[in-house]
Order: structure tokens, then C-alpha cells, then sequence
């Protein structure tokens, strides 16, 4: 039997785990158990298909593991015996630990559509091999329909496009594409960008079945209408993928994630700690569970689950929720609350809106408008939350945004704010968003 002082199932969470526990106890034996062979980026998988031009583009090396000295083990965890601290290979093979994280993320969610098991219709799994074939298919592809018009759904469709002589269609039973994650304004501009680029959203609309034989042919509509199809990808979002952990007898929570404090350990076991989307989540702001899955979240926990593996160190604050990404060329981000989110948890606030350019003079070369809106709290003028669009830079504005929520900074705070600008990398210091979002919200939060 193999014998370690602490083993990591899963992934990436998994990975920023080790790492942070080998920081923090350089001497600790530290081992990882994963199924797959190749790691992928998560959030790059849909830059597969166009930007980054294959599979391979797209993946962590394991040298970081060796790099950090942490033994890799590649192979399937079947059974965890938590009094004996042993987890068993489907192999035969087992592992001993002192302390236990899962860290084994989650699964795409496959809804019971009739037809969903046709050939050519694609959940969107993590696996290098899986995900090898839908490339290769996609080649033959001239009639492609993306069911789900959230991040994964309309950067599919973006990417796609590229460098093919396809049709992409988006199919979204909500109002508007990316409604879970933003305001109706940025919602707007980010379908007109994807309907520019030649891309056909259908909102207010479901799939109700899948057409064709053995192969996908096409999707029948909730209105009776039939759309043809050589390929279906499905990005309507993901499960937990916790099923050793229950088997295991770890309590679950919200929606079947693994029930974790503050601390990332587990409340049913204190030797064994869980990260990542498998993990419990509950809001920064009201402390009330949350099903957000961000690839930023979950390495945000795995840093505060391997410090504190052998003693307390790092506590979880609640998800923000940080998000970036790009359509069409065109970047969108938010980070914490939305008008529309922060009505649903009754938050009375104030919001500023402040346009500029994202180069001083607007006129240098590739400059672009960025469009910022705040929300402070209406009784103490405490950020909230904050949405941007524009080009590169927005990546980057949210993340600051972010630091301002977490710190808890008012209107008046940021605009004191004293920013760093370049005239080719930054907006005016004059016109500054962010800034001049906080001016046009202090007057109407003080009444």
C-alpha cells in the first residue's frame, strides 16, 4: 500500500490544493489521484474549437506537479474507507493518508430530453479524449446548435465560427442569453455582438426533443418548429460530481455539494476537506448557499483548503462570484452583485454608470469604449457589486472591483481611489469608470 500525509482527488482544484499545502508543510508527502491522463483548462475548453486550434492548446502540464514535488497517481478512486484513512484504486491498488481532500469538481448536466443520447450530441465534458472527437466532427459539421445561452453556450458559438463555413444557433429558454450572470443591458450587447459575428439566438425557446435516427438530424422546438442539425453541444451547466464522496458518508448540502466550513473541512470528518465545484458554497453577502461554479472560486478554496490541512490558517469568505469574458471581441465581466441579483435578495441600492474609452486620447490605435456600473448599498454606500464591458482591460477592472467588494470600500473610498494610467494602456485619469461611477452614485447615497 502506498502511504502519504495527504492525498488529492480531482483536478485542477486538486492541483492548487497540493500546491498550497506543499507551501505551507514543505514536508509533507503529498500525492494526487486522477482519472484523467490530461488536465485541460477549464475555462479555455470553448477556445479549443477556434482560437487555440485543438485539444492540445488547452492543457496543464504535469511537470507543475513534479516541479513541486507532488506525486501524481493516474487512475479512478472507487472507495474511500474513512476509519482506516485507505482510499482503493479500481485497480486494486490503495492509498493510505492522513488527510483527505476531494477535490473532483463536477459533471455536465444532460437533461431528459428525448433524443439527448444520439450520436453528435455533446455535453460538454473535461476529458481530453472526448473532447479530441467533438473537434474532429466538428470538421464535417455545417448545421451546429448550442442548447444553453450562458457562458459556456455563447463562447461555444463564438468560437466555432471561426475559420468554418458553418451555421451556429443558439437556443435559450430565458428571456436573454447570459441572464444568470448580468444585467439586461450588457445581456443586449452581448447577443447583438454574437448575432454581428452571424450567429442566430433564439430566446424564450426550449429544446423539447432531439431528431434523427442513430445520428442527430435536428431539434424540435417548444413551438413546433424544426431546426436542422448536424451536431448538438449542450452548455445548460454542471452537477456536483460528488457521488464517491456520499458513498464515502460525507454529508452533502445545496444542491448535493460536499458540506465544508469556513476552513474548507468537512463537517462530517476533520481529516477530510473538500474544494472546488464538489465543495458547499455559500454567498459573501448574505451567507445563504450558492450554486456558482467559477473556475476562480474553486482555486480560491483550494489555496484555503491545503494551508489549512495541518493547522487552521486561511478563512473562506463566501463567493464573490468574479467573471470575465469575451464575445465577438467585445469583454464582459462582473464581479458580485447584479441590479438584478441584488433585487432578489432585497438590497436597497444606488448605482453609477460612467462611460470612457479605454486609451487617452480615445483616437490611439485599437482604443475602445468601456461601459462600468456600480451598485452601493443605498444605507451605507458599500460596493456591491460591479459590471464592465470593453476590450482587454475589463479582465483586470473586475478583478479590482472584486478586492474593493471583499474590503468592503465605499462610494466615497473609491473616489479617492488613486489609479496608475498610460495613455496607451489605461483610460483618462480625468474620465477614469470605475472613478467616475462612485462620483455619480455619492450625491444620490447622500440623499
Amino acid at each position: 500500500m502506498n502511504k502519504a500525509d495527504v492525498v488529492v482527488l480531482g483536478g485542477l482544484s486538486g492541483i492548487t490544493a497540493a500546491m498550497s499545502c506543499r507551501r505551507h508543510y514543505p514536508d509533507k508527502k503529498v500525492v494526487i489521484v486522477r482519472k484523467e491522463g490530461t488536465v485541460l483548462i477549464p475555462c479555455g475548453i470553448p477556445y479549443i474549437y477556434g482560437t487555440v486550434g485543438g485539444p492540445e492548446n488547452n492543457v496543464i502540464p504535469d511537470g507543475l506537479l513534479e516541479n513541486n514535488g507532488i506525486e501524481l497517481v493516474k487512475g479512478e478512486a472507487v472507495e474511500v474507507d474513512r476509519s482506516n484513512k485507505v482510499v482503493t484504486m479500481k485497480d486494486g491498488n490503495t492509498i493510505g493518508y492522513d488527510k483527505l481532500v476531494f477535490a473532483t469538481g463536477s459533471v455536465p448536466m444532460v437533461p431528459p430530453i428525448p433524443g439527448i443520447d444520439k450520436k453528435n450530441v455533446y455535453p460538454v465534458k473535461k476529458e481530453f479524449d472526448y473532447l479530441s472527437e467533438l473537434y474532429s466532427e466538428l470538421k464535417n459539421v455545417k448545421e451546429l446548435v448550442i442548447i444553453g445561452g450562458g457562458f459556456i453556450g455563447m463562447e461555444f458559438a463564438d468560437e466555432c465560427r471561426k475559420g468554418r463555413d458553418i451555421n451556429v444557433t443558439v437556443v435559450e429558454a430565458l428571456p436573454h442569453c447570459l441572464q444568470m450572470a448580468m444585467d439586461n443591458e450588457f445581456c443586449d450587447e452581448a447577443q447583438n455582438k454574437l448575432a454581428e459575428a452571424g450567429v442566430k439566438i433564439l430566446v424564450n425557446e426550449k429544446v423539447v426533443s432531439i431528431l434523427g435516427d442513430e445520428k442527430v438530424a435536428g431539434v424540435k422546438l417548444s413551438d413546433g418548429r424544426e431546426l436542422k442539425a448536424d451536431m448538438v453541444i449542450l452548455g445548460i451547466g454542471a452537477i456536483p460530481n460528488t457521488e464517491l464522496a456520499r458513498k464515502s458518508g460525507l454529508e452533502l448540502g445545496f444542491r448535493n455539494t460536499i458540506r465544508v466550513d469556513r476552513y474548507m473541512k468537512t463537517y462530517t470528518d476533520p481529516d477530510v476537506f473538500a474544494c472546488g465545484d464538489c465543495a458547499e458554497k455559500v454567498s459573501f453577502f448574505d451567507g445563504r448557499p450558492s450554486g456558482v461554479m467559477l473556475a476562480s472560486t474553486a482555486t480560491s478554496e483550494a489555496r484555503i483548503a491545503g494551508a489549512n490541512l495541518f493547522s487552521p490558517t486561511h478563512q473562506n469568505c463566501g463567493v464573490i462570484s468574479v467573471f470575465s469574458t469575451v464575445i465577438n471581441s467585445r469583454a464582459f465581466g462582473v464581479a458580485g452583485l447584479t441590479e438584478r441579483s441584488a433585487g432578489e435578495i432585497g438590497a436597497r441600492i444606488v448605482t453609477g454608470v460612467a462611460e470612457a474609452p479605454d486609451t487617452h486620447p480615445g483616437g490611439m490605435p485599437n482604443s475602445c469604449q468601456t461601459k462600468v456600473k456600480l451598485l452601493f448599498a443605498k444605507d451605507t454606500g458599500v460596493i456591491l457589486g460591479g459590471s464592465v464591458s470593453g476590450g482587454k482591460p475589463v479582465g483586470e477592472m473586475v478583478n479590482v472591483l472584486s478586492a474593493c467588494i471583499m474590503h468592503r470600500m465605499t462610494a466615497d473610498d473609491i473616489v479617492k481611489f488613486q489609479m496608475g494610467t498610460h495613455p496607451a494602456l489605461t483610460p483618462s485619469p480625468i474620465m477614469y469608470p470605475i472613478v467616475n461611477a462612485a462620483c455619480k452614485a455619492v450625491i444620490p447615497l447622500k440623499g
